[in-house]
């Protein structure tokens, strides 16, 4: 009831200023005509002139009333410079705050409750940028004021916020208007303020925010730099620590524009990824998924084929694998193409200066890659049981008979499956409901379902408590909801998760800010709060995939080395992830789960692959692509894909998604007969014919019939 008696007192005062035409008191030629009379009334009452006048100026601000123009000329013609500018100063800057309360109060709750993720993505740039922005349009006289004020009290800065960079942002426009009124005999209309010089002036003060900007910037960032010696010349232009994805894709950009580029690696090259992650795990996969397709061999009408294998072997047959991409990822090959490497350890002494091995070096940028290590949990006993990380399970010399994996997601669950295939007992023990909890729920109960087929223990909603030793091998206590349960294992692998490496580095000392998950803040340009230390890859956390590494280190080297010149947002809106179990997962975009949790409409559609020509010939029927499209749009948000070859049938919606192509184009390109990625074209037919015009349809069967009639 306080909104709607608010409301109509505001409506009551619209309609008495334009029922009684107050307005015509608020045009120019009555101000001219007034002048002098008002300039002596001023001068016999000059405290009452000024509250009078102010306290017009206030109510026309704060209810939206057109003249404020006219008024603030008033202004300038009846008090002078100085007094005129002073009064239009505070009496806008209060007006325009009582305007902003006013929508606050009136407009914000129903507006949060229609567009809450509009409005949240809309406060975080506010708590971030809001001064900037404000200030910007205070000093740009092309948006309305009035609709400045509305918008901003929709928001949550606040009332003293506003109501001060309001104040500054407003006073050089104030002072140019103010400064036209006492020149008021000299102009013969309003539009005689649009004259050249003064839309010169305008065109300053609107360059002037984004140059104050730009220097308010520099200040910020840079008031971390002041305690530093800047040296007078650099040893290198870039120097990189740490040579996986991330770390080699930094240098090799920088190698290519022909900076000096140094990178320095403690342990071997190629990082995570090629030794002991993505690389040696698919190798992992390929020979457990052989000796797998030799115990299915019936379905594709083989009788019998028997595979011996020895787990000796195959290990070394993964280390193999892994001398043979060496090459691309290897010191002499980053020499080759300019880079100098170093091996040994590496310690930020400055933000201009890297201590290698004991001596320091100068640098103009540097780029922290140290990429992420295993979590490695404090579960009481876990000291005096041998386990095993994605990092060390490559030197097992004998196959496990009986396996325990902590953790259910994407590292968990490939291992799991893999080790399972070559003979091994396996048991999954899965805290939260249901493995791999970041995909579409459908794919979890898929692989669920598939690993129990296998022979795979899963055990969701379950909680290592306890490990010890036992008299046959060592043994985990969990905690379920059944109660206590117990397994007997020879080999534990922890595959919970990563955690960013940025202890040693000197990161500590600099005082460079570390969230809470552990990984290192970086801003939208992957730079720390030095403006010349940027950090990518693992040790940012986030998306620790190897693609989004090279992805982050583009963004890293360019803004490191031209960001003088101009800099780039890092664009995360489109990454795909492939979990590569057997059916392989692949997601890229949102899921399901997600866009309920964030409110929007979508719709989902789904083609099943038993329905796909080639998944039939190739015996590998398991599995769906699912797609979920904006409501009434095929405007792709996410897709998700169970089933052979996921990993590259994914490729085309990456593509799709990040060149805002949608399904009816999708289903307008030929594909090859008979593929995979065939599936991708009949899922866009999917949706199709859900959107087919039914009434059009309609028309068109009498048409024929009464074609066939004729």
């Amino acid at each position: 009831m306080k909104k709607i008696s608010l409301l109509l007192v505001i409506l009551s005062l619209f309609v008495i200023y334009f029922a009684l035409d107050l307005g015509q008191y608020l045009n120019f030629q009555n101000l001219k005509s007034k002048q002098g009379e008002l300039r002596q009334y001023t001068s016999d009452h000059t405290i009452l002139s000024v509250l009078i006048f102010s306290s017009i100026y206030i109510l026309s601000v704060a209810l939206s009333f057109p003249g404020a123009t006219i008024l603030t000329l008033a202004a300038g013609a009846i008090f002078g410079l100085g007094l005129g500018t002073l009064i239009v100063s505070f009496s806008s800057s209060l007006g325009a705050t009582a305007n902003f309360l006013i929508s606050r109060y009136l407009l914000r709750d129903t507006v949060e409750k229609k567009f809450p993720d509009k409005l949240k993505t809309i406060n975080k740039g506010i708590r971030e940028e809001g001064s900037y922005y404000l200030f910007t349009l205070r000093m740009l006289p092309v948006f309305p004021f009035f609709l400045i004020n509305l918008t901003m009290g929709l928001t949550e800065i606040s009332v003293f916020r506003f109501f001060w960079v309001s104040q500054v942002g407003m006073l050089s426009g104030t002072l140019v208007y103010v400064n036209a009124g006492t020149q008021l005999s000299l102009i013969q209309s309003p539009s005689g303020i649009f004259s050249i010089p003064i839309l010169l002036s305008f065109s300053l003060l609107g360059l002037f925010p984004l140059l104050a900007k730009i220097v308010l910037n520099r200040i910020r960032r840079n008031r971390f730099l002041r305690k530093f010696r800047k040296p007078k010349s650099f040893d290198y232009n870039l120097i990189s620590i740490g040579a996986g994805a991330a770390g080699l894709v930094s240098s090799y950009i920088g190698a290519t524009v022909r900076a000096k580029v140094a990178i320095v690696e403690r342990n071997k090259m190629g990082g995570d990824c090629l030794n002991t992650g993505c690389v040696p795990s698919k190798a992992l996969i390929a020979s457990a998924k052989k000796v797998h397709l030799s115990k299915t061999a019936g379905k594709y009408g083989l009788d019998s084929v028997e595979v011996r294998f020895s787990f000796p072997k195959i290990m070394n047959r993964i280390q193999k694998v892994i001398r043979d991409i060496e090459p691309h990822d290897s010191i002499e090959r980053y020499t080759g193409l300019g880079v100098e490497c170093h091996t040994g350890e590496a310690r930020i002494k400055s933000p201009y200066e890297v201590e290698i091995n004991g001596k320091v070096y100068t640098t103009e940028s540097i780029i922290i890659a140290t990429g992420a290590e295993p979590i490695v949990p404090k579960i009481p006993g876990l000291e005096k049981v041998p386990h095993l990380t994605s990092e060390t399970l490559w030197k097992l010399e004998k196959l496990p008979e009986r396996l325990l994996v902590i953790g259910g997601g994407p590292i968990g669950c490939e291992m799991a499956q893999s080790f399972s295939r070559l003979g091994s007992k396996v048991q999954i023990i899965e805290m939260a409901s249901r493995l791999l909890g970041k995909e579409d729920i459908k794919i979890s109960e898929g692989i669920q379902r598939i690993f129990e087929k296998e022979g795979i223990g899963v055990h969701c909603e379950s909680k290592a408590a306890l490990f010890s030793e036992g008299e046959n091998g060592y043994v985990l206590e969990c905690e379920s909801k059944a109660g206590k349960i117990l397994f007997e294992f020879d080999q534990v692998i922890l595959a919970l998760g990563r955690r960013a490496r940025t202890k040693g580095f000197g990161l500590e000392e600099l005082g460079i800010e570390i969230k809470s998950d552990g990984s290192l803040e970086v801003d939208e340009f992957m730079a720390t709060k030095y403006p010349n230390i940027f950090a990518c890859g693992d040790v940012v956390g986030a998306y620790q995939f190897t693609h989004t590494a090279s992805h982050q280190a583009w963004y890293a080297s360019v803004n490191a080395l031209f960001g003088g010149f101009k800099k780039f947002k890092a664009d995360y809106r489109v990454i795909p992830r492939v979990t590569f179990t057997d059916p392989e997962v692949a997601t890229v975009g949102l899921t399901e789960s997600e866009l309920i949790e964030q409110g929007l409409e979508f719709e989902s559609y789904i083609y099943e692959l038993s329905d796909l020509d080639r998944a039939i010939a190739e015996g590998e029927t398991e599995g769906f692509l699912k797609v979920l499209t904006m409501k009434n749009s095929d405007k792709i948000l996410g897709v998700s894909i169970f089933g052979f070859q996921a990993g590259e049938m994914i490729s085309e919606f990456v593509f799709a998604m990040k060149y805002n192509h949608g399904l009816n184009e999708i289903l307008g390109t030929i594909h090859a007969y008979p593929t995979m990625s065939e599936a991708n074209k009949y899922l866009a037919g999917v949706w199709k014919k859900a959107h087919a015009p039914q009434k059009a349809l309609q028309y068109l069967e009498k048409y024929h019939k009464w074609k066939r009639r004729s």
